[in-house]
């Protein structure tokens, strides 16, 4: 019976024995396949970062490389740093829970090729990452927000259809890259778009095809002007809610905008000079205006018609005329009240209201009418379109050069004043509420150009056309105008009509480089020269004259120096002071008495030489110890001297010192 138990005992044991074998081996089989690829399941925090729950902090921390992560990690926050392409480990894209990658401000060159496919937003701006593929933007079908700023991004190095399989992508970031155009194949998703600070200067038609889901388009800091954007670019935007088109070349806001949902609107820091009638009209939804930083002196009556939500309106570092022309915004903002935020509505002229703000003039303005002119220059009030009504002669037929013409009540007079300038003259035989001027330069092409044409008030009798392109020609006509509704239809956006046809000439502007023979223009470049001769020849004179008065000075100063010498050799009399040979060291020299003011000697010369005979090469000086006036000498012995040592050689001598010796040049 002993035995028999023993055996069953055992046999239990063993039984026992080998369960606990296959559980062991069970649990390192789920423990390895709970681990990574490499290994990683153990691994709570890389010991050079900081973990916060799904949040791995790894900013800041001089990392050349991403260390180990944890399976959990959804945030990785790895931005300034020196991590390379190199650094990426390619265990990255198997980390499926990450949804957000900081990794700005690092050393990448090109874009990550392995990241995890679950990633949301993924930031790279401060890189150098030159080339956008299609196969490394593939691998991300969830990215919804793609930062790249302040990269090497031109437009050739984005690959075709580059974005086609991201259909979740909402922003794409690219300022401050090299872009020289708007990228090709956006996806239609696209929300937000930066371009700002590139080298953009051309958008066709074409550019934002499909993008209607766009509500944010910047485009700051480009070299766009209204030549090179075509007409219909921005309406097939439909949804667009902002649009910023800051630091660009435009002279007129471009046409067609989106209307329908536009909230906000930036034009400042271009070269604004007008903005015509109906340019913001339909945009009931516009909030924010900012037409700051350009050059807009007026603003067309019923430019704001439709701004109905209108609540913030900045115009500040504009050359505002407040005149009759700006009479109707000035009821307009009384009307509006305190719904409406103005900034900048300062005038600079008239002369007597500069400096005074819009809204402040009540009857300054009503004076203004009768006593001031719009400013005369030609760049300003001017709108360039291709006006239907307007006839213009044919530009195909060859006319003569005539400087002037001649209509049944009007009499024009046109004469170029430089090579980017010419005056206007006219005469009318019944008076008119206002003028309408316009003209065309003349090209090779027998093709109509645009015209560029303004609104001159009837009292006028002149104009002066500036900007100008020089050695061109160009026909200038004018027609007076009726009003229909007043006089005060007669200012720039008043309703008029024309009372005759055209009045035309024409003319050319001078080549800067080229010097015309009329006797008006030789005898106007003379009188130009004349100041500049005068200045010349007073220079001249003056310059003569310290001459002459330099050299007398050199010559008595010679001469003063040989008879100096004469009479210092020969003991003459030294009554009068000459500039001579002495060497003098702290000394205030007279020629009867050398006065001592410091410690030194001096050297004359023991032979007596005539002054203009050569010296020889050798000379024999006399070196005369000298003390001061005051008892004090060069040299004091130890022993104690009397009153009659002082002031004479007798206490040198007995210093020591001889008072006589010769030396040798």
């Amino acid at each position: 019976m002993a035995l028999e138990g023993i055996g069953e005992l055992r046999d239990l044991l063993f039984f026992l024995l080998l369960c606990l074998t296959l559980l062991a081996e069970l649990l390192e089989t789920t423990a390895a396949s709970s681990q990574g690829p490499d290994g990683e399941g153990d691994i709570v925090c890389p010991s050079v970062c900081r973990c916060d729950e799904d949040f791995i902090y790894c900013n800041d921390r001089g990392l050349s490389a991403i260390p180990p992560l944890p399976p959990s990690a959804t945030v990785l926050y790895l931005q300034n740093n020196h991590i390379d392409n190199a650094g990426l480990p390619r265990t990255l894209e198997h980390h499926m829970t990450v949804r957000v990658i900081y990794l700005y401000d690092n050393e990448l060159d090109d874009f990550p090729m392995h990241l995890p496919p679950s990633l949301r937003e993924l930031h790279l701006q401060d890189n150098n990452i030159r080339l956008l593929p299609r196969t490394a933007l593939a691998r991300l079908p969830l990215l919804e927000k793609l930062h790249l700023d302040d990269n090497s991004v031109s437009t050739v190095s984005i690959e075709d259809q580059a974005f086609s399989d991201n259909p979740r992508l909402r922003l794409l970031f690219l300022s401050r890259n090299h872009l020289s155009s708007i990228p090709s194949g956006l996806p239609a998703s696209l929300e937000e778009l930066r371009l700002d600070d590139n080298r953009i200067s051309t958008i066709p038609t074409h550019a934002f095809r499909g993008l209607s889901s766009l509500r944010r388009l910047v485009l700051d800091g480009n070299l766009l002007a209204n030549q090179r954007i075509a007409d219909d670019t921005f309406s097939r935007l439909s949804n667009l809610t902002e649009l910023s088109l800051v630091r660009n070349s435009l002279q007129t806001p471009p046409l067609n905008l989106p209307s329908a949902h536009l909230q906000r609107l930036s034009l400042q820091d271009n070269n604004l000079i007008h903005m015509p009638r109906g340019s913001l009209d339909g945009m009931r939804r516009l909030q924010r205006l900012d037409l700051s930083g350009n050059n807009l002196t007026t603003l067309p009556r019923g430019l704001f018609r439709d701004l109905e939500s209108l609540g913030q309106l900045l115009v500040k570092g504009n050359p505002w005329h407040c005149g009759c022309n700006l009479r109707w915004l000035h009821d307009w903002l009384e009307a509006k009240g305190n719904t409406i935020t103005v900034r900048g509505f300062i005038c600079q002229t008239p002369e007597r209201v500069r400096d005074m703000a819009l809204r402040d003039l009540t009857n300054q303005m009503d004076e203004s009418i009768s006593t001031t002119l719009p400013p005369p220059q030609g760049s300003l009030f001017t709108l360039r379109s291709k006006r239907p009504g307007l006839s213009l002669p044919e530009t195909g037929l060859d006319y003569t050069l005539s400087s002037s013409g001649v209509g049944k009540n009007l009499a024009l007079n046109v004469k170029p004043l430089s090579h980017n300038s010419i005056r206007v003259t006219w005469s009318v035989a019944q008076t008119s509420s206002s003028f309408r001027l316009s003209w065309l330069r003349l090209g090779t092409s027998s093709a109509m150009g645009s015209i560029t044409e303004t609104l001159v008030r009837g009292d006028r009798r002149e104009y002066l056309l500036t900007s100008l392109q020089p050695a061109s020609s160009y026909i200038i006509c004018m027609v007076p105008l009726v009003s229909n509704s007043g006089s005060r239809s007669s200012l720039p956006g008043g309703d008029t009509e024309p009372n005759e046809v055209p009045v035309c000439a024409r003319t050319e502007t001078s080549d800067p480089g080229h010097t015309d023979d009329d006797g008006e223009d030789d005898s106007s470049d003379q009188m130009t020269s004349l100041p500049l001769a005068g200045i010349i020849g007073g220079a001249t004179a003056i310059v003569s004259l310290a001459l002459i008065i330099a050299i007398f000075c050199w010559y008595g100063h010679r001469a003063g120096h040989f008879t100096s010498r004469d009479r210092y050799n020969h003991g003459s009399s030294r009554k009068s002071k000459h500039c001579d040979d002495y060497i003098e060291s702290g000394t205030k020299k007279d020629n009867t008495i050398l006065e001592i003011r410091g410690p030194g000697f001096q050297m004359t010369p023991m032979a007596t030489r005539q002054p203009l005979q050569p010296k020889p090469v050798r000379e024999d000086y006399i070196i005369h110890t000298i003390f001061p006036s005051n008892g004090t000498g060069l040299h004091k012995p130890t022993q104690n001297m009397t009153n009659s040592g002082y002031g004479s050689n007798r206490g040198y001598r007995e210093g020591g010192i001889p008072d006589i010796d010769y030396s040798y040049t």
